[in-house]
């Protein structure tokens, strides 16, 4: 006799939470809804209806339900990621995008809506190309750019791009020296760069053992090598008045605010994520 959708469910999600997935009940039912084919508000229902789970739907879900406990990331099994209202694809070696992100890519958005017709916005460091997408589906007329260093992450961007805002000019580059055409006529220039310092490995085996270390490892004995060179980068590129937001951890909001200490910057402005902590810097061109 089959299992029902709800035993598999409850069954599912205290593996899960004994493996230390925080996210239990959720990620099952994410889990079990990609094995089946459905959308997780129609699981929903066949967890309500007591609806048998066909054996070759119990099979699939089973091994996505072992990799899981493994902590496998839940957006490399089910291969998407939700970003700002889109669906990412995402896998081995792309920085799966997160929340706190989503609230950067939100102040790049409110940014360029202010500058009028046809800004030009610059992700630099663009991973799966989340940033870039949100902004090229936000606002209406942005001329959006997108660098990103690692081949693999260019690959995911490029198909993400494709699929959801062909119109991002998508560069595979070293951010520092990118997009020399543009040197004083960009926007807004927005960046979620690698900045873990070295000894700070993650805790997560989710980030740790998955996340490419090229996007989590900033250089530097603080972790800011490469944002600081981001920061050099949008004073190359903005125009006077332009905007700069960048993501780091909340522990170098000093030292992002004294990164931006310099003749070039004003306005230097620190936000928070949803949880309150201060997870983004931002600052003018003078």
């Amino acid at each position: 006799m089959s299992a029902t959708v709800p035993a598999l469910l409850s069954a599912a999600a205290e593996r899960l939470d004994a493996a230390g997935v925080g996210s239990a009940r959720a990620d099952a039912e994410l889990l079990l809804a990609h094995a089946a084919g459905v959308e997780p508000a129609r699981l929903r229902v066949l967890a309500v209806l007591g609806e048998p789970v066909p054996g070759d739907v119990a099979e699939r879900f089973e091994r996505l339900l072992e990799q899981r406990a493994a902590r496998v990331p839940l957006q490399h099994l089910t291969g998407r990621a939700p970003f700002r209202g889109v669906e990412l694809a995402v896998g081995p070696g792309v920085f799966v995008p997160r929340p706190e992100t989503e609230v950067v890519a939100g102040l790049a958005v409110a940014e360029a809506l202010r500058c009028g017709e046809a800004p030009v916005v610059v992700d630099l460091c663009a991973g799966s190309g989340a940033i870039a997408i949100a902004v090229a589906m936000e606002v209406p007329g942005a001329r959006v750019h997108a660098v990103e260093l690692d081949p693999m992450a260019h690959a995911w961007a490029e198909r993400n791009v494709a699929a959801l805002a062909p119109g991002v000019d998508l560069r595979l580059g070293d951010a520092h020296r990118a997009l020399p055409e543009l040197d004083g006529a960009v926007d807004v220039v927005v960046s979620n760069p690698p900045y873990v310092p070295p000894g700070a490995v993650p805790v997560d085996p989710e980030v740790r053992d998955h996340d490419p270390e090229l996007a989590l490892y900033g250089g530097g004995e603080d972790g800011l090598e490469v944002p600081r060179r981001v920061i050099a980068a949008a004073a190359r590129l903005l125009r006077p008045g332009g905007y700069l937001v960048w993501e780091h951890a909340e522990v170098q909001a000093e030292a992002a605010a004294a990164a931006l200490a310099g003749p070039h910057w004003a306005e230097v402005s620190g936000h928070a994520d949803l949880t309150g902590r201060s997870r983004a810097t931002s600052a003018r061109r003078r």
